[in-house]
């Protein structure tokens, strides 16, 4: 139904997130100076240094690149409730990338990152329950964690939502978010409103949304139209 939504690997913008003169030095590309900035607030147990340790170690900036090192310190801020390296380290462990994939762990990190409201992990953790990724597949979960992320302006959320509450059978919040997909220019939106408003006897609207379908050159539309004789509304 929907694609992975993958950021990558975001810990450049945990850097941002710092106030420190290790971020001074970072920005002055005095990579050396950062590193020693970081390694010593890391291993005193802040999480965003921790990330950004990941970053240097990941990139080779200020120290010999060194890819198992980069997950050390990822997993340390992931395990020290940090959001954004809890999805950074899931999504790797979901696609394979610097690691062995595995997704139970994958599912443990968006999982905890999904709970301190991060979008992106609550639409990748959505996928995993749609497609039964080390986990039972489970619909209404995908629904829930899709909404949640959508009403914070996830843009893949918001095209999905809709879609999804349809094939639950959720009718108006399907056509909840499906109109705002239609307002924003989603042609299929207007074909499976229409449909809705016809599920639902709502003929006037489904009218609406079919004449503006049959515009767009669905056949489907047409088909729908004189089926419910919406000519009639």
């Amino acid at each position: 139904m929907f694609r992975v939504f993958i950021i990558g690997f975001l810990l450049f913008f945990n850097l941002y997130g710092i106030d420190s003169d290790a971020l001074k030095a970072f920005k002055n590309k005095e990579y050396a100076k950062a590193f020693e900035l970081y390694e010593k607030s890391a291993q005193d147990g802040d999480s965003a240094s921790q990330s950004a340790l990941s970053y240097l170690y990941a990139n080779g900036l200020g120290v010999e690149k060194d890819t198992k090192k980069s997950i050390f310190w990822l997993e340390k801020a992931a395990d020290g409730f940090n959001a954004s390296a809890q999805y950074d380290i899931g999504m790797m462990y979901l696609d394979g990338y610097n690691v062995e994939q595995n997704k139970t762990k994958a599912l443990n990190y968006l999982s905890k990152s999904s709970k301190l409201n991060n979008p992106n992990a609550k639409f990748n953790l959505a996928l995993m329950y749609y497609k039964g990724d080390a986990v039972d597949i489970n619909a209404t979960k995908t629904a829930e964690l899709l909404e949640s992320a959508a009403l914070q302006g996830h843009k893949e959320a918001i095209k999905n939502v809709g879609r999804l509450y349809m094939q639950i059978l959720k009718f108006d919040k399907a056509s909840k978010w499906l109109e705002i997909n239609a307002k924003d220019g989603d042609k299929e939106a207007y074909y499976l409103l229409a449909e809705i408003y016809c599920e639902q006897s709502k003929f006037k609207q489904a009218k609406k949304w079919a004449k503006k379908s049959m515009e767009d050159g669905n056949p489907k539309a047409s088909a729908l139209y004189e089926k419910y004789k919406l000519n009639k509304y």
